[in-house]
């Protein structure tokens, strides 16, 4: 990965939902019903209403990898892991295009509704407007998404009023519309195909459901906020679709339907004429202006997440990975703006919608089969925080609908996607063929086991631990609760295990013997996972409501005779620390979250030599807390620990954030309680987050020189 190429988590829910709206409404319901209607008639509000169902599946597999690689580029990565580079590159490259050409489009349609008061150009003013929203996402995501929020809440105001007015209108007996429900006969005017065609047409308009993946990396708590901001985007995207459609195709007379390219305006200039001085349809032209440039600030946001995940990756070059002084990948929100420009002022808007819509349908099966080869896979830090219902057969309709309505969407369509395939190929081959990573599908069979990429168990770890939402706090606390167990001599590593369960049995009450099980006969939900010199021998169990762990120290050498006793282990290795760790069955997340953070501090080449250079349990535990993480005071008069000594825990003015974790007097530790009073002499652990840590280390630096603060 490329240096300097974190992103900072500022989206909330409402992000989330805002982005997830905002991206569904533009030409899907300002433009294309009329368009649709033509298709089908009036069965078109039927075929909004199937295609919002037939999104589902894809939405379910978006939430579960999102939550499980919460990653800038979302598509591209998901494909990537899950199915190879090859993959990773067409489906990024593809995705991206697709993105671009939808948003490039938004910002074209807005012309159509402007023109209705104002006679200007439409392409340079769509050019002006991409710039526009360009340099807003150079400024930062954080402020991209606030004019989102402001978008979508008057987008979504405006349209609820403009449904709320109308089924009054229609259906409760207004006189100015009061024969106009029987356009609804005959419902298909173009049979079964005509209206399966539809469904394909109007099921992109549902596509950008799923484009907050893209900047799942950014998401606060994605467990919780990407599947809720979906579902609560799809509730209110396909409620107005079917009934805002059904009161155009109620309103307007078939054929002028079919030929008005600003439906929503003329239903609305019917049912809103009691509004003083135009108002609603000044209200409808606001609305459709909000949702244009919703999607193509949405689209601008997302779109520039993919060449930043794919340079990161190796599969285009790497200045695409820098991030910019306002924490956003600039140099990919450039490239895409000039992407959108070229389309703009090159390409005609005809066609383009339902070109990309037919790509997007392909990226929607490979993204349900990529559920599945995860799952299959069963790759240990594969732990997504949502997981899709009705699994397996809800991936496996999410791959058959999308074939199915491709088919159905014309030649040209398919050629389409076919190019784009090609030239996703032939980058890949051109440029980063080289790249030494397989995906999750090497883990699936076994028959190709020896080309599975090891790495990536790693890097899941790694976003295991970068997904917790206040773990780092509770890991430390684990840490320092933690028993020690120091050993010089060589022992069998069942006595060592009797030992550990016999310290764990008290804090459990739980039975030595239920413990030793787990330990040593490799029960349901154990496993021991060497490297680095650190084994990591687990089990989780029912009964108990925390994590405990008990460290074996090491100090210099193998002190452990294992005998083959571990399968692991590589015998050529030598080992220094063992961290037996019991967790509760029912948290998985947290359990592996734990093993992650462990994992990753023992890759640490640091990590090692403070290990062994340790001398007694104070030592031992700091040597596997982050260094930003903690600080060590040595309280002593006539220093700045002067405010410490003789206070009770309780009573210190500490930053928020940060605890008192070990205190260590007269050669005994200690984790003290509310009421535990320090005194002279004492060395204080502390631990916290990063922000705590440094402002107790400005006000306590100086005592540096004299080995207060270590």
């Amino acid at each position: 990965m490329a240096s300097g190429s974190s992103l900072q988590k500022t989206l909330t829910l409402y992000d989330v939902y805002a982005i997830s709206t905002g991206a569904m409404f533009s030409s899907g319901f300002f433009l294309l019903p009329g368009i649709a209607a033509a298709e089908t008639g009036p069965s078109v509000v039927l075929a909004y209403l199937v295609a919002g169902v037939l999104i589902l599946p894809s939405m379910y597999s978006m939430a579960e990898l999102s939550t499980a690689m919460p990653k800038a580029g979302g598509t591209y990565y998901f494909l990537d892991r899950s199915l190879g580079p090859l993959a990773g590159t067409v489906g990024g490259l593809g995705t991206w295009l697709a993105l671009v050409f939808k948003s490039a489009f938004a910002l074209i349609g807005m012309g159509a509704y402007l023109a209705i008061y104002v006679d200007m150009p439409i392409k340079p003013l769509a050019a002006a407007l991409t710039v526009a929203f360009g340099v807003l996402n150079i400024v930062g995501a954080k402020e991209s998404s606030l004019l989102q929020r402001v978008l979508v809440t008057i987008l979504v105001g405006v349209l609820a009023f403009y449904t709320a007015q109308g089924v009054m209108s229609v259906w409760g007996g207004q006189s100015a519309v009061g024969g106009a429900a029987g356009e609804f006969t005959p419902f298909f005017t173009e049979g079964a195909r005509g209206f399966l065609a539809t469904i394909g047409i109007v099921f992109v308009s549902y596509a950008g459901l799923t484009k907050v993946a893209s900047v799942a990396e950014e998401v606060q708590n994605p467990d919780r906020n990407i599947p809720l901001g979906m579902g609560l985007s799809l509730l209110t995207a396909t409620g107005i679709y079917v009934i805002g459609v059904a009161i155009m195709v109620a309103i307007l007379p078939a054929a002028d339907l079919q030929a008005d390219l600003t439906p929503v305006f003329t239903s609305g200039k019917v049912f809103f004429n009691w509004l003083p001085y135009t108002l609603g349809p000044i209200l409808i032209v606001v609305a459709a202006i909000a949702a244009f440039a919703s999607t193509g600030n949405a689209g601008i946001l997302s779109a520039s997440r993919y060449p930043l995940a794919m340079a990161r990756d190796q599969l285009l070059p790497d200045r695409f990975a820098k991030i910019g002084r306002f924490d956003t990948p600039t140099r990919s929100i450039v490239v895409t703006v000039a992407l959108m420009l070229v389309i703009i002022f090159a390409l005609s808007e005809e066609g383009v919608a339902k070109l990309a819509s037919a790509f997007q349908l392909l990226i929607f099966a490979l993204l349900n089969f990529a559920v599945i080869v995860m799952r299959e896979s069963e790759i240990p830090s594969y732990a997504p925080g949502y997981r899709s219902p009705l699994y397996p057969w809800m991936q496996v309709a999410g791959i058959f609908i999308p074939g199915f309505l491709i088919s159905e969407m014309g030649t040209l369509a398919i050629v389409f996607t076919g190019v784009v395939v090609l030239f996703g190929i032939g980058w890949y081959f051109y440029y980063a063929r080289t790249v030494p990573r397989e995906g999750a599908i090497f883990h699936l069979f076994a028959r190709l086991g020896k080309q599975r990429y090891d790495g990536l168990d790693r890097e899941l770890q790694t976003i295991l631990e970068e997904k917790g939402v206040g773990h780092d706090t509770a890991f430390d606390r684990l840490v320092a609760e933690s028993d020690v167990i120091h050993l010089d001599d060589p022992q069998p590593y069942q006595a060592v295990v009797e030992e550990v369960s016999n310290r764990l049995s008290d804090a459990f009450g739980i039975s030595t013997e239920t413990l030793r099980h787990g330990f040593l006969e490799g029960a349901p939900y154990s496993a021991v996972s060497v490297s680095h010199g650190a084994a990591l021998p687990y089990c989780r169990l029912d009964g108990i409501d925390e994590p405990k762990m008990v460290m074996v120290h090491c100090q210099s050498g193998i002190c452990v005779d294992l005998e083959d006793e571990i399968e692991e282990l590589d015998a050529s290795e030598p080992v220094y620390a063992f961290f037996f760790l019991v967790s509760p069955k029912d948290d998985e997340g947290e359990h592996l979250r734990t093993l992650a953070t462990l994992a990753n501090r023992t890759d640490d080449e640091r990590f090692l030599v403070e290990w062994r250079a340790a001398t007694d349990e104070q030592e031992v535990k700091e040597s596997l807390l982050h260094h930003e993480r903690y600080l060590t005071l040595h309280l002593l008069s006539g220093t700045n620990t002067d405010p410490f000594i003789d206070q009770r825990v309780s009573e210190l003015n500490l930053p928020a954030g940060v605890l008192v974790a070990l205190v260590r007097r007269d050669g005994q530790i200690t984790v003290p309680s509310g009421s535990t009073t320090l005194q002279e002499g004492d060395r204080v652990t502390i631990i916290g987050n990063p922000a705590g840590i440094d402002r107790l280390y400005e006000l306590y630096r100086q005592g540096e020189r004299e080995g207060v603060v270590q």
